[in-house]
């Protein structure tokens, strides 16, 4: 006897992305997929199903009723045919393919290329595909394939490992500081121009767990894309804070308050457990993990 379902099952993984993102836009931007496209799989799923699984608001979408009562039984749909598709990759021992591969913004653009570089000359044959985001990547959804975060995973289902901690520093231009006078204290830094975040808090957090009480207030230029925050202390706008082994990659800044200790930031691998058997994710896996301890050592 054969069976043949009754709908799409791209549509259901449709169906979970807009469920879980809140907004078709927003899906759009996590899957890939274009708008409309989610728009007309979401509309033929209702229609297959029979049922109306999105009510709009003026903040996006909400699940209706009978939607609410669906994805939970569509997130299963989904997690199922990762499962299925990582028991297959887990077999492979092929050294030949795409691996991909997401990281913060400031991890994929002044450390990993070198690094990459390295291994492209090594094993030519494999593929790699390099999400720079400062948002989790979901494993578990292999949407990547390895991860390189600045936080422990705690899903069980992914393997981490710890690669080493990146040391952090406060730095500022050299034609910046001959303008004036470099910070002797923390006190001095309400005398500079400060470049920090916008809407994230990691600065802020991270100081009053150091017990330094300062706010959003202190920061006369913000952004919260990491790039353009320390593109913005290369050009002399202000002070501000980056890891060291990118600061020690530019000879026009230097480091000031050296006697400030900033907690450093932890660098993780991590990647799903049902990919250990998988020769092409493993050696690159193996490879990032030597590569990056010695590039934050």
């Amino acid at each position: 006897m054969s069976y043949q379902s009754f709908f799409n099952w791209d549509h259901v993984n449709l169906f979970v992305a807009v469920a879980d993102t809140g907004s078709m836009s927003a899906a759009a931007r996590q899957t890939g997929v274009s708008q409309p496209t989610i728009g007309r799989a979401i509309a033929a799923l209702e229609s297959d199903l029979g049922v109306s699984l999105f009510s709009r608001h003026s903040k996006g979408l909400h699940l209706t009723e009978q939607g609410e009562g669906l994805v939970a039984h569509g997130r299963s749909m989904a997690k199922s045919a990762v499962e299925l598709s990582l028991a297959a990759a887990g077999r492979s021992q092929k050294k030949r393919g795409t691996v991909r591969i997401t990281a913060s913004q400031i991890v994929a653009t002044y450390i990993l290329p070198p690094i990459l570089a390295r291994l492209r000359r090594q094993e030519p044959r494999i593929q790699i595909e390099l999400v720079a985001t400062d948002m989790v990547e979901n494993l578990l959804f292999r949407e990547a394939d390895i991860a390189i975060r600045m936080v422990r995973p705690t899903q069980q289902e992914l393997i981490a490992k710890h690669v080493g901690d990146m040391k952090m520093g406060i730095y500022a231009n050299n034609a910046y500081l001959a303008e004036r006078p470099a910070p002797q204290a923390m006190e001095d830094l309400e005398l500079h121009s400060m470049i920090g975040y916008d809407r994230s808090t990691l600065i802020i957090d991270s100081a009053r767990a150091m017990g330094a009480d300062i706010d959003r207030e202190m920061f006369s230029l913000r952004c919260d894309d990491q790039v353009v925050g320390w593109q913005m202390v290369l050009a002399g706008m202000g002070i501000g804070f980056m890891a060291q082994t990118v600061a020690n990659q530019n000879q026009d800044v230097v480091r000031v308050l050296h006697g400030v200790e900033i907690n450093p930031l932890p660098l993780w691998l991590a990647s799903h457990s049902g990919l250990k058997a998988n020769h092409l994710v493993r050696t690159v896996f193996d490879y990032l993990s030597e590569n990056l301890r010695k590039a934050v050592s």
